[in-house]
């Protein structure tokens, strides 16, 4: 007699919907020109590296989620990775570790149960969440409300479904309780701190600085104030002054732009950035570092190292390096 074979679709249940939760992969790229802002995941380091542990394109979707987090029923057998920031996983009340794969059964629970350090924490699933593409990217654009989960945050009662569907064969799953014995390496881990040093290159209005606040960016720490969101972190600390009150026109910004504010002040753009602006651009933080000041929060510090474009380029090349060394060593063990 021949076998059944039946295929599952997968999905995660919302019990509880959290403070902001939105489906995000790498952005919307190539269409700041139309003035269509990139979206997608604040640290995207995190979501790329979660993703290649699964077997996923590091492009796929990922959940973002910040803290209080949401709680989350598995509707059917999965494959999950966490990253980012460290909100105490609990699943079905056994802790779970950041930076590695577990095989989750139907019926389980995952929560988040204490805010151990960063903001933002990243869900990935084994073959990504089934979600619409909007201009080729999945990642949730809350002010357009378009892309990701119907444009907007999950909330409490929502269901999102996975791409991967699981083989049953005569009701049984031909997936076993499967064990995963390796992990993200710390080489490749951001090293995230509440106080970081940062490196930034200079932009195109930083020689507009006069000397006395070029030493006091370089020297001085600053404060990432109460006013924060995925658009952009406003810092507080010594004010900045230009050597004369200059007009510009609006030119092109981008995620980890540092603009100087009339009061003295400055704002880091993030995700969810505008794509031009008139404010002084007067560095962009390294893209190496990003990762570490996305999981910053109101009333963490940081200082500044200004390095070349070189150099930048140079560090980045490196990690680019060492991912794909990851991206190797997965699809072996796979």
């Amino acid at each position: 007699m021949a076998k059944a074979f039946f295929y599952l679709q997968m999905s995660i249940f919302f019990q509880k919907g959290g403070l902001l939760s939105t489906v995000q992969d790498l952005g919307r790229q190539n269409f700041r020109r139309f003035g269509i802002n990139p979206n997608g995941a604040m640290d995207r380091q995190a979501a790329r590296l979660i993703n290649i542990l699964l077997g996923n394109f590091e492009t796929e979707a990922a959940l973002e989620m910040h803290f209080p987090a949401p709680i989350l029923e598995f509707e059917a057998n999965a494959i999950i990775a966490l990253g980012g920031a460290d909100f105490g996983a609990r699943l079905n009340e056994k802790p779970i570790e950041n930076w590695r794969p577990f095989f989750v059964e139907k019926g389980n629970v995952l929560k988040f149960t204490k805010k151990n350090f960063g903001n933002r924490a990243y869900l990935a699933v084994r073959g990504g969440f089934a979600v619409e593409k909007w201009l080729g990217s999945s990642s949730t654009n809350l002010r357009a409300k378009i892309g990701g989960f119907s444009g907007r945050s999950l909330q409490t009662g929502d269901r999102i479904e996975f791409n991967e569907k699981w083989k049953m064969e005569d009701g049984k799953f031909s997936f076993r309780n499967l064990k995963f014995p390796y992990k993200i390496s710390n080489d490749l881990i951001p090293p995230y701190s509440s106080t970081p040093t940062v490196r930034i290159v200079a932009g195109a209005e930083f020689e507009e600085l006069n000397a006395l606040s070029e030493l006091d960016f370089s020297t001085e720490s600053f404060t990432i104030s109460m006013n924060f969101d995925r658009m952009g972190f406003r810092l507080r600390g010594k004010s900045l002054y230009l050597l004369d009150n200059i007009e510009l026109v609006s030119s092109a910004i981008t995620f980890g732009t540092i603009q100087l504010l009339p009061d003295g002040q400055m704002i880091i753009l993030m995700a969810d950035h505008q794509t031009s602006g008139g404010y002084p651009r007067i560095a962009h933080i390294a893209s190496v570092d990003l990762p570490i000041v996305a999981q910053l929060g109101g009333n963490d510090t940081l200082n500044f190292e200004l390095i070349s474009l070189a150099e930048a380029e140079t560090i980045i090349l490196q990690k680019e390096f060492e991912l794909n060394r990851l991206k190797f060593a997965i699809q072996n063990k796979s």
